[in-house]
């Protein structure tokens, strides 16, 4: 059998380990896997590893490839829409979805990853190893249940964040064992407590990297499991579930509460302390390939392989796949030739602060929402000047250049000579990246750049990325330390400055405070949310931000806006000009329209309970208002 590492898992879609002769576990389901298949032969425990990981570490919807039913997070909050909304997002945009249709719902498939991790830690220790194999294995099996234990509490950290209380199980179970669907709810405490006790075992054992063994580089490390618990208790102090009355009435059956019900300001504190103690381990630090060149400086990091910033790397192989389906979508032969897939909202653009370190609401920030500027904006390998840009798009956060497109900017104009046009243009002939099209194609009038690699042409069919997506990395730490320390205290200290600080050195950003408003906690509790707004942007962060923070009924609900970039006839008529042309669109662009209607009640702050197991289940009660 070929030595399996868990890069190659990835890189290599599981080649090596799914290439063996013994393939049940490509065609068996999880539930019928017993402890016998492990104590039968390591190479089946070995196989039960590599799945959890596969289940486990994924890229959360970014190209569709992960575990969420080809729904995109990011196109269910206020940063984006996809304008070819899958079922799912529609529903999930619209508030229809339900226990019994929830495309984002995890529960059979997280339980089906913990049960497999039961059986290993069960029983790898007693696995029958070939005698010329025992001197391979048995130094790996620590190292295979130490991996085993962190990705199980990964599994309960990804059940909690959608359903908060959840069972809690710890040992195997057979499919025909009543106990292994009858079993209440766990107490969300008790679920924070075992996440961090596992990710405290484990981080014991784990390396601090796997540098001295390339072939292992992806694995789980001290610092991921450390990074684990931090995460996880910075959602335990946040409001969704510190103190949150809403959560009063769900109890199990014996009248045990389920939910925190008062507010502990501790608990931050033992998330800023969990964060510290990743922050110094001293081996993580901001990737700086281009320093003298902000935009470029923060842009690399989503288009390469990166181990000093990626705390946990979920390992990709080498492909175009991102670059096809969100670069512009125009026709000629000068457009950038991808799927344009998201419409980007207004509000996501609006929130980048200006570059002198002021929100674009400050009177004294210089933004301008009307007229326009020529000069030199980064088109992803150089400096390209650049006609008639929208003052809005002048002298911003360096971030926002590397992630948005928006009108009349380049994109790599050594081989695409036309700016970007997201106006309407109808007698473009397919020089345009927005509508008309066949099909559905942008309708706000910006565009989703972050992630794109500039050496990818797909009109050449030139050049492919090699990239790991960043389950997690270090600005989230900081920005974990910086919003616990923050809440924890009355007013902010300078560690809390010097913790979002560092995150904004990275793009030349001003250091904090600059207002007096960054003085006090509110005011810094709103800068460093936006802070994880812009640092993560179209990351998968947003969508569970805005509810550990109690906010996504506001920021969710209503309406959602966008440049007019689908005007009415009569309103291109009404500018005097070829209702077909380029010039009438662009006069009638710029003006922020309703683009779609999101609904977000109460109730969506916490997933329904599958409706199937609630009724295979008496013990087990529904989350608020489902």
């Amino acid at each position: 059998m070929k030595r399996f590492t868990y890069t190659a898992l990835f890189i290599l879609l599981g080649a090596l380990v799914f290439s063996s002769c013994e393939k049940y576990l490509n065609v068996v389901p999880s539930e019928t896997i017993s402890s016998a298949d492990v104590l039968d032969n390591i190479v089946n425990a070995e196989k039960i590893w590599t799945r959890l990981y596969a289940t486990t570490l994924q890229d959360f919807g970014l190209t569709e490839t992960g575990g969420y039913n080809g729904v995109l997070l990011d196109a269910c909050t206020d940063e984006s829409k996809n304008h070819w909304e899958s079922p799912g997002e529609l529903a999930f945009n619209s508030g229809s979805w339900s226990p019994v249709s929830n495309a984002l719902d995890n529960w059979t498939s997280a339980y089906q990853t913990v049960r497999l991790a039961n059986i290993l830690l069960e029983n790898i220790d007693q696995a029958k190893i070939p005698a010329d194999k025992i001197s391979y294995y048995q130094p790996r099996i620590p190292g295979y249940k130490a991996d085993a234990r962190f990705l199980r509490a990964m599994q309960y950290f990804e059940l909690m964040r959608r359903y908060g209380a959840v069972p809690l199980i710890t040992r195997s179970y057979n499919v025909a064992d009543a106990a292994a669907a009858s079993g209440p709810r766990t107490s969300l405490d008790s679920i924070v407590d075992f996440i961090t006790s596992e990710c405290d075992a484990v981080a014991a054992v784990l390396p601090l990297t796997y540098n001295d063994q390339p072939s292992e580089v992806g694995r789980i490390t001290k610092g991921a499991a450390l990074s684990l618990k931090a995460i996880t208790l910075l959602y335990a102090a946040s409001p969704l579930f510190n103190g949150n009355t809403l959560y009063a009435g769900i109890k199990n059956p014996d009248g045990s509460q389920l939910f925190p019900q008062a507010y502990d300001v501790n608990k931050w504190k033992r998330a800023a302390d969990a964060a510290k103690a990743v922050l110094d381990l001293n081996i993580y630090s901001l990737n700086n390939p281009n320093p003298a060149n902000p935009i470029d400086n923060y842009a690399q990091l989503f288009y390469s392989r990166e181990y000093n910033e990626t705390i946990l790397p979920f390992m990709r192989g080498s492909d175009r796949n991102t670059e096809q389906v969100f670069l512009p979508n125009g026709q000629d032969a000068q457009s950038c030739g991808g799927y344009g897939k998201l419409s980007v909202f207004q509000t996501m653009v609006d929130a980048y602060e200006m570059k002198n370190g002021l929100p674009i609401t400050d009177a004294g920030s210089g933004y301008q929402s009307t007229g326009t500027f020529n000069g030199p904006l980064w088109d992803g390998k150089a400096y390209r000047q650049c006609s008639n840009i929208s003052n809005m798009y002048k002298d911003r956060d360096p971030r926002f250049y590397a992630t948005i497109f928006f009108q009349y900017e380049y994109w790599d104009s050594a081989s695409h000579s036309r700016p970007l046009k997201y106006a309407y243009f109808g007698g473009a002939n397919g020089a345009c990246d927005g509508w008309p099209k066949s099909g559905t194609n942008c309708e706000t009038g910006y565009g989703w750049r972050k992630w794109m690699n500039p050496n990818v042409n797909l009109r050449s069919g030139n050049g492919t990325t090699n990239r790991n997506y960043p389950v997690i990395r270090l600005p989230e730490i900081l920005l974990a330390y910086a919003e616990a320390t923050n809440e924890f205290q009355a007013a902010p200290t300078q560690d809390v400055y010097d913790a979002v600080n560092k995150i904004r050195a990275r793009v030349s950003m001003p250091a904090l405070p600059i207002t007096a408003e960054d003085r006090t906690k509110e005011g810094m509790r709103k800068r460093i949310r936006n802070e994880w707004r812009v640092e993560f942007a179209f990351e998968n962060h947003r969508f569970w931000d805005v509810r550990r923070w109690l906010i996504a009924k506001q920021v969710d609900n209503g309406p959602m806006y966008g440049l007019n970039a689908r005007p009415s006839q009569a309103e291109l008529q009404a500018t005097g000009l070829d209702e077909n042309s380029e010039a009438a669109g662009v006069a009638v662009f710029y003006k922020q329209t309703v683009n779609q209607n999101r609904v977000f009640t109460d109730k969506h702050y916490l997933f329904p309970i599958p409706q199937i197991e609630v009724n295979k289940n008496p013990n087990l009660v529904q989350n608020y208002g489902w």
